[in-house]
C-alpha cells in the first residue's frame, strides 16, 4: 500500500465516513492513477479534466457517477495533498433532476405479496414499513429490534449516525412471526452464509423481481419503497419533523421535497400503520 493511499484511508476514518464511501473514493483515485500511469499528486488540472472527459466519452458514465468521482478527487486533493483547488474549474455533466414515480398503496401491496419466500417478503415489508435505505435494511441485526418499546435501532445510517425508528404494530407482529419461523441468529436478513447479511445487490434484485411479478412497470429500484413510505406517512398526517427523523434526513429540506406529492397535507399527531392499510394481506 502506498503512503498516499494509507493517508487517504486515515483521513476518511478520522472523519467517520461510511465504508461504502471509503471504497468508492479509493476506487476513483486509483482509476485516475491507472489512467495516467502516474501518481495523482503529479497531475495537472488539465489532465484531471481530460480524465473526466474520458469518463463521459469512453466509459459513458452517468452524471451521478461522474459527480461521485469529482467528490472523491476533491477529498483527496484537499485532505490528503492539502490543495484547496485543482488549478482549473473541473466540468462534469449536470445530473438530471427527476421526480420519482410514486408507488400507490395497491402497487406496494402487490409487490410485497409477489414473493412466496418469507425472508424476501419480510425484507420488502420492513423496507416499506420503516422507510429505510437499502444499506440500512440489510444491516439490521436481531439485537437492533426493541419489541417492548416498538423501536428499530438503525446503526450508522447515512452520515454515520444512529437513530431509532418507530415500528408499527403490524410490522412488529410480522417480524415476531418471521423470527419464530426462521430464527435468524444474528442478521435479520442473512445471506447465503447465515453469518453474513444479504447483500445490497441481492436486495435490489429481489425487489425488481417482485415488481415484475406484480406487474408494476414504474421506474425505480427498492428505494421506491422509501419514497412511498414518506409520501404515505404525510398523507396520514405525520409531522414533518417526525418524518425527518424517521428517514434520517440531516436537513429538513430533504423531507420537504415529499410535500409536493401531498398538496392537501395537514399535520396531525402521528402517522399511520402503513402495512395495516394495504389492500391485500401480506
Amino acid at each position: 500500500m502506498t503512503p498516499l493511499r494509507q493517508k487517504m484511508i486515515d483521513a476518511m476514518l478520522v472523519r467517520g465516513m461510511a465504508l461504502r464511501t471509503q471504497r468508492s473514493y479509493l476506487m476513483a483515485v486509483a482509476e485516475l492513477a491507472k489512467y495516467y500511469h502516474r501518481s495523482p499528486a503529479q497531475l495537472s488540472g488539465e489532465e484531471l479534466q481530460g480524465f473526466f472527459l474520458a469518463l463521459v466519452k469512453e466509459r459513458h458514465l452517468s452524471p451521478a457517477t461522474c459527480r461521485l468521482y469529482l467528490n472523491a478527487l476533491r477529498f483527496f486533493y484537499l485532505h490528503v495533498l492539502g490543495q484547496d483547488s485543482f488549478g482549473v474549474k473541473l466540468q462534469v455533466p449536470k445530473q438530471e433532476q427527476r421526480i420519482p414515480e410514486l408507488l400507490m398503496r395497491s402497487e406496494v401491496s402487490r409487490i410485497l405479496a409477489a414473493h412466496g419466500n418469507l425472508k424476501h417478503r419480510m425484507l420488502l415489508s420492513t423496507c416499506y414499513g420503516c422507510g429505510l435505505r437499502v444499506s440500512e435494511l440489510v444491516s439490521i441485526q436481531i439485537r437492533h429490534l426493541d419489541g417492548e418499546r416498538r423501536l428499530l435501532r438503525v446503526e450508522q445510517g447515512k452520515g454515520a449516525k444512529d437513530r431509532a425508528v418507530i415500528l408499527s404494530p403490524t410490522l412488529l407482529q410480522l417480524l415476531r412471526a418471521y423470527w419464530r419461523e426462521l430464527r435468524p441468529p444474528q442478521w435479520l436478513f442473512p445471506g447465503a452464509d447465515p453469518h453474513s447479511p444479504l447483500s445490497i445487490a441481492s436486495a435490489q434484485k429481489l425487489f425488481s423481481e417482485a415488481k415484475r411479478r406484480a406487474g408494476v412497470d414504474k421506474i425505480g429500484g427498492i428505494h421506491s419503497l422509501r419514497h412511498a413510505y414518506a409520501t404515505h406517512q404525510l398523507e396520514a398526517g405525520m409531522p414533518l419533523h417526525q418524518l425527518q427523523h424517521q428517514l434520517g434526513h440531516q436537513n429538513i429540506r430533504s423531507t420537504l421535497r415529499y410535500v409536493h406529492w401531498v398538496p392537501g397535507y395537514q399535520e396531525s399527531r402521528s402517522g399511520g400503520d402503513l402495512l395495516a392499510q394495504l389492500e391485500q394481506p401480506l
